[in-house]
Parts: structure tokens; C-alpha cells; sequence
């Protein structure tokens, strides 16, 4: 477990099992193609309505052509459906006994659905993409929409209906646009009354204010999710100094691999990306400068807590880790130290057994006292 981590949402050394997804049989009436923010070219199996897992089901998407091709979906195939996880709709397999003489195979479009622009297909790669970019309406408005959601910008108010309508109506053609959006062109819009208006530009003033990684994260780039982001705020703590890196030193960083790396890059080295940056800071869009990180004396260290603290555990887990220390489960031939309170339980015995450094809490606070 300790060798191999977490990452940002579970731990590498563990999977979940559960009990089998419900499974209910139902039509492919069609096969549609959607574009999202990135341009990723993505098949959706339009089905008949069926009730499975607790809800009714009409959409499922089929991922990629290579997964299309694996399963053999056609429109108008009887398929097997179930919530993969209890949660997202998934074609299992087709009913190949009930298929329709002269069903036709799916093929992935040349052209975007949305724009008409060519569809690529980088090696290696299992995934279409729109060429177009931001000239894309497609990726335009999704763009927009991951923009104002609530982990990056978190514009409320600002719906996926608004941001069609925004598009649709040229009223903006990029993401600095909407703070150049006036209540009473808002006001105009489908469903949104004068207080609507009002709300969504008062909403979009306290947008402005935000913070390094959340502005990050919202400007989309490929495979940079939000714990991603939260590390290049902190290592670089401005953003001029992250969009001044090179491939070299983003890999330096712990957690950050070759192909995200070169993302970042990429992203920054347009420059239409750069002027919109450009033009959301001159709209006013900011944030505190991030505090760099405090020297991390007990930084390569491992410690293991064990027994009744008078201190919260979770208070001193957090004072090792802001020293650079990293607060483990088990005592292991790694561990460094493990600190014990009233009625230490196995992990103390075993601390013995491998000769591990032991601490009661007020030597681990003198320990850190004298690191700070």
C-alpha cells in the first residue's frame, strides 16, 4: 500500500466490488454523434425507454468507434443496458438473435456533426476529434459551460440552456465575453426575466474574484482535472510563470507525466488561448497570490499515529504533513517514526518488532517544534 499510493480521489492498492447491475433489454433507435469540450467525437446510443436500475434510461454513451466496432451496435439492434457502477447508462452487449437483416454497421463521421470540420484521429489515440477548435460551436459552448461550472468558476445561474442561447445568438464567442454581458441583453433571452438578469450579472461580478487553481482548471486544458490544477498552483503560485514553462520542468513535478505535461504546454503556446487569458484578466478576473510552501524539514519521513491523542489526530496529521512529512496507516520497514498515545494497539507492537523510532506525543511535538 505504501509503495503504491493514491491518487486523487481513492488509493491505487484497492478496488471496489459490488453487487451485480440490474440488466434490461431494450431498441437502439439510433446511433447520434456528440462534440464535447475538447472536440472528442463521442457515439450515443438513442434508446427506447426502459426502466433499469431505478430510473428510466433513454441514452447511453458507446465511448469510442473501437468500443462501437468491439460491440457491434447498430441502430435497431435489441441490446442488453445497465447502469455501469449503478450510475452511467452502458450498452452491455447486442441481441444478435433479434438483429434486423441489412442492419448497418456504424461508421464515425469524416466531418464534425456540429461545424463540418474534418474529424482527425491522432495515432495511437482511440479517439475522433473535431480539427475546429474554439470555432467549433460545439466545443465553444461546452468550453463555456466547464468554464462557469461550480469547481472552476461556480457562475451561478449560468445553465447549459443559457450558454446554447448565448452562442446560438452570437452574443458571445469566447468565455471573457460574458463579462461583458449587460442585463439587458440577458434580459432578452429565453426564460430570463429583468431579476434573472440581474442575479447572473451580480453573479458574474464575484466570479471575478477566485483563486489560481480554480481559474486553472477552468480553462479546460486536456487532462488537467482539479487535483492537477491545485499542484500547479502551488508550485508555481502565479499563473505568467506557469504559461512560461517548458515540457522539462512541468515533468520535474511530482504527479505530473509526460502527456500531461505536454498538454499544458501546447495549451499555453496558443496563442488564442493566451488572448482570452489575457482578456479575462482585463475584465477583472483575479486572485490572492498563493502562499509558496514553507521550508519541509521532515520532508522523505514517514510517520504512523497509533492510540488515544490529546491532540485531535487529524491537527497533528496535518502539522507533519505542512513540515513535509507523510502521515501513513501502517507500520512498515519504511516508516520512520510512530507516535503513540494511551492504549497503542498492534501497530506499536509491530514498531518494536522492526525497530521503528517511537514517540509520545509531547516528543513529537518537541520534534516539531524544533523543525519549524
Amino acid at each position: 500500500q505504501d509503495a503504491l499510493g493514491f491518487v486523487a480521489r481513492a488509493p491505487r492498492w484497492a478496488i471496489a466490488r459490488k453487487f451485480p447491475a440490474q440488466e434490461r433489454e431494450t431498441k437502439v433507435l439510433g446511433i447520434d454523434v456528440q462534440v464535447g469540450r475538447t472536440g472528442a467525437l463521442t457515439p450515443v446510443a438513442r434508446l427506447e425507454p426502459v426502466f433499469v436500475g431505478g430510473v428510466t434510461v433513454t441514452n447511453a454513451t458507446l465511448h469510442n468507434e473501437d468500443e462501437v466496432r468491439r460491440k457491434d451496435v447498430r441502430s435497431g439492434d435489441r441490446v442488453i443496458v445497465r447502469r455501469a457502477g449503478d450510475v452511467i447508462p452502458e450498452v452491455v452487449r447486442v441481441v444478435t438473435e433479434k438483429r434486423n437483416r441489412g442492419a448497418a454497421k456504424f461508421h464515425m463521421p469524416t466531418h464534425c456533426p456540429v461545424c463540418d470540420s474534418q474529424v482527425t484521429r491522432a495515432e495511437g489515440e482511440t479517439v475522433a476529434r473535431c480539427s475546429a477548435g474554439l470555432f467549433c460551436p460545439a466545443q465553444r459552448k461546452e468550453a463555456i459551460k466547464h468554464f462557469a461550472s461550480r469547481r472552476a468558476m461556480d457562475i451561478e445561474g449560468l445553465g447549459d440552456k443559457l450558454v446554447e442561447q448565448l452562442v446560438e445568438k452570437a452574443l458571445i464567442a469566447n468565455v471573457s465575453e460574458l463579462y461583458h454581458l449587460s442585463a439587458d441583453e440577458l434580459a432578452g433571452l429565453d426564460r430570463m426575466a429583468g431579476k434573472s438578469a440581474a442575479n447572473l450579472v451580480e453573479a458574474l461580478r464575484k466570479s471575478r474574484t477566485t483563486t489560481l487553481d480554480r481559474f486553472v482548471f477552468s480553462l479546460g486544458i486536456r487532462e488537467v482535472g482539479e487535483a492537477t490544477a491545485q499542484i500547479l498552483a502551488r508550485e508555481f503560485g502565479e499563473l505568467e510563470p506557469l504559461m512560461a514553462t517548458d515540457v522539462e520542468a512541468l515533468e520535474a513535478i511530482h504527479d505530473i507525466g509526460p502527456v500531461v505535461a505536454r498538454h499544458i504546454v501546447d495549451f499555453f503556446g496558443e496563442q488564442h488561448n493566451r488572448d482570452v487569458i489575457g482578456k479575462l484578466r482585463a475584465a477583472g478576473v483575479h486572485w490572492p497570490a498563493v502562499e509558496k510552501p514553507r521550508a519541509q524539514p521532515l520532508a522523505g519521513k514517514t510517520f504512523v499515529l497509533t492510540g488515544t491523542l490529546t491532540m485531535p489526530r487529524n491537527a497533528l496529521k496535518e502539522k507533519l504533513q505542512a513540515l513535509g512529512a507523510k502521515v501513513s496507516g501502517s507500520v512498515s520497514g519504511k516508516t520512520d517514526y510512530v507516535v503513540v498515545g494511551e492504549n497503542p494497539g498492534s501497530k506499536h507492537d509491530k514498531a518494536l518488532q522492526l525497530g521503528v523510532t517511537i514517540l509520545d506525543e509531547a516528543e513529537c511535538m518537541e520534534l516539531m517544534s524544533g523543525m519549524s
